[in-house]
């Protein structure tokens, strides 16, 4: 397919998010935490790796050390091996901030760090490291990212396909062993999620540091453990659990889950680039394009973009580019409100909670990250008080467009 022009208008501007403000005064807002500081700078990350591949730019390479430096800092920040932090501040903060309980202190008396890290960050980091090791051929930078890769799946794999916390538990949400993925009815997303999210990360292990304990532990659990079948499920399959299912599958599967997208496509970059054999690498084409289908009404401009990366001709490259072009500039969070509008007409409630039958232009519906619903129609709270970041938003699809050659640099 022939390759579409975007103007690169956020491609040196990282904006902070910021919270805080005073209708829109950027002077007035400051840095706040989330507990997903990691994911995002992991999807910063992987735009300016491909920002520097295409432009050879200088500062994207600073770009890429900095967010590198700071990831690593997510390892050493707290004692517990090869664990993640989900972010770290300033020792005195924690009292002041919305969540306390999630904070722990640092070795380090002038730190604190964020704990009860999830699969979001697991994923964001495996596909940024894995993005770097094989893109960036600053040896410094490429032998870092390795060293990363190793260290969290070593922990993941040591500690029986668990993140283990500070308190020698596993993290609510850190968890692909088979005992939890496998309980979960077959049409409940997690069991596909959390299968292809593991395989993915398990294939980038081992294609970097060519650990045979990495590709062991990931045929036995296709195998074996029914992981192959799992993240095979057509995405048709997905929905409510069963009415006798247990509590926490019912509660996991209310409605479509967003971020799961999010996960599941940064985990096709190790999933689909990093396949142990082509044969593998064929069915996973197949699932990616299976998801892709599902995810067309969105039109989302990520979700596309990465379906490029199979190769495939038909990826509604018409539909990213919109998505890119329509975006606005303004990034702050103004209350929005589209329910009343009479040009557009609601549809049943649904299990994918589509609210109409055409998705919005980007610069007409609420700033949202990747992992929010595009049909989205309303933000009524906030009214500029909070402003996002281009880093994921923008940036990512953007360059991951330029550097897959299916958008064109900006024209003369």
């Amino acid at each position: 397919m022939k390759s579409k022009s975007v103007p690169a208008t956020f491609a040196t501007d990282l904006t902070p998010p910021l919270s805080g403000m005073n209708k829109g005064d950027l002077s007035t807002g400051y840095l706040s935490d989330s507990d997903n500081d990691g994911l995002w700078t992991s999807m910063y990350l992987g735009a300016e790796i491909f920002r520097y591949v295409v432009t050879k730019e200088p500062a994207a390479l600073q770009n890429c050390r900095e967010s590198l430096d700071a990831m690593e800092r997510l390892y050493t920040v707290n004692p517990v091996p090869g664990f993640p932090a989900r972010s770290f501040e300033r020792s005195g903060m924690i009292e002041k901030l919305a969540d306390p309980e999630r904070w722990q202190h640092a070795p380090d008396p002038a730190w604190d760090w964020k704990s009860t890290t999830s699969s979001d960050e697991a994923i964001g980091h495996i596909f940024a490291f894995g993005a770097m090791a094989e893109l960036i051929t600053d040896p410094a930078l490429k032998k870092r990212a390795i060293v990363l890769i190793d260290t969290l799946m070593a922990h993941i794999l040591k500690n029986d396909l668990y993140l283990i916390d500070y308190d020698g538990k596993p993290t609510t949400w850190g968890r692909w062993n088979p005992s939890y993925v496998n309980a979960f009815p077959l049409n409940v997303g997690d069991r596909k999620l959390n299968a292809s999210n593991i395989i993915a990360m398990l294939q980038t292990a081992y294609h970097f540091t060519q650990k045979p304990k990495y590709k062991e532990k990931a045929f036995e659990l296709l195998n074996q453990q029914g992981y192959f079948e799992n993240l095979m499920r057509p995405m048709s399959q997905i929905g409510y659990a069963p009415v006798d299912a247990d509590e926490h599958s019912k509660k996991m599967s209310d409605a479509w889950n967003h971020s799961d997208d999010e996960m599941y496509f940064l985990g096709y970059w190790g999933l689909y680039r990093y396949a142990f054999n082509d044969t593998l690498k064929r069915h996973y084409k197949k699932a990616i394009l299976d998801h892709w289908q599902a995810e067309r009404p969105e039109k989302e401009g990520l979700w596309n973009i990465f379906t490029a990366l199979t190769g495939t001709p038909t990826f509604d490259l018409k539909e990213a580019v919109w998505y890119l072009q329509e975006h606005p500039l303004d990034l702050i969070d103004w209350i929005i409100v589209n329910s009343q509008r009479q040009d557009i007409e609601p549809v049943p409630d649904n299990f994918r909670s589509q609210s109409i039958g055409t998705v919005l232009p980007p610069d007409e519906r609420p700033i949202q990250r990747h992992n929010a619903n595009m049909f989205n129609l309303d933000r009524k709270n906030g009214n500029g008080t909070s402003e996002h970041s281009a880093g994921d938003i923008w940036l990512l699809p953007y360059w991951l467009g330029r550097y897959l050659g299916v958008i064109s640099g900006p024209k003369p």
